[in-house]
């Protein structure tokens, strides 16, 4: 059966959204799929990215991040199995590239649909775009991040050095986030249009560390998320990372955003016991580590300050555990308030009853 072709006008551009519904073993009745591609400098590989996207994808966004070389062109030009454009995101970063895909899908793609984010570089398999988008069809999950570690391969052929940062950052990114991050620097993403469209586009973050942000944000809306296991593909790429200020800038900018997901909890209207807990003891655990010593006996200054340091550490470590529960009890309040809104909206929607006529 041939596909229903839709058109769509936007900036000029004329697109087609084919509405072929059937991908294999998923079943995509009612869902569009869109993809968007962030990519810097990435000629020798961005049309293979390109044209060995699904067949079942309906729209393809390249955003060129200000590139230097030929990818412009040679995505332009590349053999897509689907309709794609390419936009101009003016060298702002890959987050920024990626906020832009996804407004763009928000404005083009008809409603319900998924925007999975693929690298232009590469060193993504889209075979495993099927597993990624499952959870979304099924209305299980709002967002479906990558985690490579699940994959049979592992982290296959990635250097040992990222391996090590990758392993920290998941351990750092676990605390701001309060929920566990496995695979934190995977951008192999899919999210649905319901939550892009709620989504606060006038914050974020540019740069890299982008994946870090999204993780700390989706915990802060109480949006369901989970990790899918996906490859890990690597060749002879040069990362174009400074590890030093990258580990501050993003360091930085997770403990920021960490304290104001807390910050934020803290409003009558959303503050729960566990909330409170995690403060309560957050709070104690710096008691503990910044008071003075209180003796001037060398050796007894030397034994308090390590006690007082394990017991800070183990106040802390209460502290996340009641600041997991907190991001468990937001996510229900919001499945629960999505919950109302359908029944409200079925309730409305119910012809109005009409009584037997009397005689």
């Amino acid at each position: 059966m041939n596909p229903v072709l839709l058109p769509t006008y936007s900036i000029g551009i004329q697109a087609y959204i084919h509405h072929s519904r059937l991908g294999g073993e998923v079943v995509l009745e009612g869902w569009s799929i869109g993809v968007v591609i962030p990519a810097r400098n990435e000629e020798s590989t961005v049309s293979f990215v390109l044209e060995s996207l699904p067949n079942w994808v309906d729209f393809a966004v390249v955003i060129d991040d200000g590139s230097t070389d030929g990818t412009r062109e040679k995505a332009t030009n590349s053999k897509s199995p689907c309709p794609s454009t390419v936009l101009d995101g003016g060298g702002q970063g890959v987050g920024a590239s990626i906020d832009m895909g996804h407004q763009y899908l928000l404005e083009h793609l008809p409603s319900p649909f998924v925007s999975v984010v693929v690298a232009g570089d590469g060193q993504m398999n889209p075979n495993d775009m099927k597993g990624l988008i499952q959870p979304l069809l099924k209305r299980t999950a709002d967002h479906v991040k990558g985690n490579r570690q699940r994959h049979h391969a592992g982290f296959n052929q990635m250097p040992a050095h990222r391996k090590v940062a990758s392993r920290v950052l998941a351990f750092f990114t676990t605390l701001a986030a309060g929920r566990r991050i496995g695979d934190p620097q995977c951008g192999y993403t899919a999210t649905t249009d319901t939550l892009l469209r709620q989504w606060d586009w006038h914050r974020s973050w540019p740069g890299y560390g982008y994946p870090n942000y999204w993780a700390i944000r989706l915990s802060a809306g109480g949006w369901r998320t989970v990790e899918a296991p996906v490859e890990s593909v690597y060749r002879n790429e040069t990362s174009g990372i400074r590890r030093g200020s990258f580990f501050m800038r993003v360091g930085v900018m997770m403990a920021i955003e960490h304290h104001r997901r807390n910050i934020a909890w803290l409003h009558p209207g959303k503050l729960s016991f566990a909330t409170a807990g995690a403060l309560f003891f957050y709070l104690l655990g710096w008691t503990l580590m910044m008071a003075g010593p209180p003796t001037s006996s060398p050796a007894f200054e030397s034994a308090s300050l390590m006690t007082r340091s394990a017991l800070g550490l183990l106040c802390w470590g209460i502290a996340h555990l009641f600041d997991r529960r907190a991001v468990r009890f937001h996510q229900e309040k919001r499945l629960h308030a999505a919950s109302r809104s359908t029944q409200q909206s079925a309730t409305s929607s119910r012809p109005p009853h009409i009584g037997a006529e009397q005689t």
